[in-house]
């Protein structure tokens, strides 16, 4: 047992999705939460400012629809009541069927919510050393150096990591409309998205240009890059017609006016305004002035004023098969949880659904109940499953998808979504039993 005057705190080291659901969580049931976030002192290459829950890459939460797993995951998150879930509907944008967000609202939304418990501690710095008592560990893919390197020696173990990427952003006011379009994929009942179209002759030259184009120089041994944010260029290497099946794909976004698109580039709105939006599966690492000139090439894209470029920033996570007891917590110190990206989970939705996962099982200790994993019929509990139980030997972060529900392949998708909203709801029930 901890000593009685630890009892009733809990620290969180950072203040991103899955630190921040998790925050909401233990100040709701009464905890004293120290939340410690280094940006306050220091920013990050990828971060812009100091707010909680401040979204790096993309402004989009994925599919909404519950026959898309993240969709379901999303589902299963507010009936855990879910703090990104409640301000992302409260700050969404259009996306047709995807979940989209005004990033500098949501972040500040979230901020105000964790703020306004009284029983909250902000500490203002980079924690090196981590803290007595039950600790949990959410510094997900910017995982400062010197943390890493304590928490590599703690679990004995080489840090894991692979590179991310992150896409620009640009002004509408600059996109040409006269050459751009709006249109959602499949006519899905709104023109969320603004198309960029490209002749065969338009995309060729693009093509030969961004595979040419300069990168920012990286070591060797960091081009370790997830597969699900890949730079462009280096998706392109693959070869000629690869984007074309890939962010550049013109399926759907046909116009009936115009000639047919050899490829489109679609543009996502960025805030609530809608006078910001940001190139769609553009992640990059070219250098800013070759994004200037070589994204200048794209249709409509001419004169584009760009307010934000693409950047790389390294994703940090560990081996949890090796490194994690089942309820999350450092197998050589239990005192010490892990969770969010840095648990082995990749995508935003993916890390808040564990953050909350992480504070329901802290909450079981500090209770003294007994520890209940999530049913592996819910995409939460698939998740948690693999990142315990995989082959540490191809521990690779994973996103949510049908491919690790369990029984998945002998139900409808139908029976799957009704298995999940169901077993969820009994298991919040369960969890938070007196």
């Amino acid at each position: 047992m901890l000593d009685n005057i630890l009892m009733s705190r809990i620290n969180i080291i950072g203040g991103g999705l899955s630190g921040s659901e998790a925050a909401y969580y233990l100040l709701k049931k009464g905890y004293e939460v120290h939340l410690y976030e280094k940006r306050f002192i220091s920013s990050t290459l990828a971060h812009h400012t100091s707010l909680f829950g401040e979204l790096v890459c993309s402004n989009s939460l994925k599919s909404n629809r519950l026959d898309n797993a993240c969709g379901l995951l999303k589902e299963e998150m507010r009936n855990l009541d879910s703090l990104t879930m409640k301000v992302a509907e409260a700050t969404k944008v259009p996306s047709g069927n995807a979940l989209s967000v005004d990033r500098d609202s949501f972040a500040q939304e979230i901020t105000n919510i964790l703020l306004s418990f009284p029983n909250l501690v902000i500490h203002k710095e980079d924690v090196i050393d981590i803290p007595e008592g039950i600790t949990l560990i959410a510094t997900g893919p910017l995982t400062s150096d010197a943390l890493a390197d304590k928490l590599s020696k703690t679990i004995g173990q080489d840090n894991l990591f692979f590179f991310d990427a992150s896409a620009p952003i640009i002004k509408k006011e600059s996109i040409d409309m006269n050459i751009a379009y709006k249109k959602s994929r499949y006519d899905q009942g709104d023109d969320s998205y603004i198309n960029c179209p490209f002749s065969k002759e338009e995309y060729e030259l693009f093509y030969h240009e961004l595979v040419n184009a300069q990168v920012a120089k990286i070591h060797e041994f960091d081009k370790a890059y997830f597969e699900g944010c890949m730079p462009i260029e280096v998706m392109a290497k693959r070869g000629v017609d690869t984007l074309r099946y890939g962010p550049l794909k013109p399926k759907g976004l046909q116009m009936m006016d115009r000639p047919k698109a050899y490829a489109v580039l679609q543009l996502r709105q960025d805030n609530l305004i809608g006078d910001l939006y940001n190139m769609v599966g553009f992640q990059t690492n070219l250098t800013y002035p070759e994004q200037k000139r070589v994204f200048s090439l794209i249709p409509g894209l001419k004169n584009a004023k760009f307010v934000r470029y693409g950047l790389m920033h390294r994703n940090s996570y560990i081996c949890s098969p090796l490194a994690l007891s089942s309820d999350l917590s450092l197998k050589v110190n239990n005192s010490v949880f892990v969770t969010g990206q840095l648990s082995g989970v990749e995508g935003y939705v993916e890390s808040s659904a564990i953050g909350i996962l992480s504070a329901i099982f802290i909450d079981l200790k500090m209770r003294d109940k007994q520890f209940i994993a999530p049913p592996t019929s819910t995409i939460l509990g698939s998740l948690y499953n693999y990142i315990i139980n995989a082959n540490p030997k191809d521990f690779a972060p994973m996103n949510a998808n049908f491919g690790i529900l369990y029984n998945a392949s002998k139900m409808s998708r139908e029976q799957c979504i009704e298995q999940s909203l169901s077993d969820i709801k009994k298991y919040y029930d369960e969890v938070n039993k007196d």
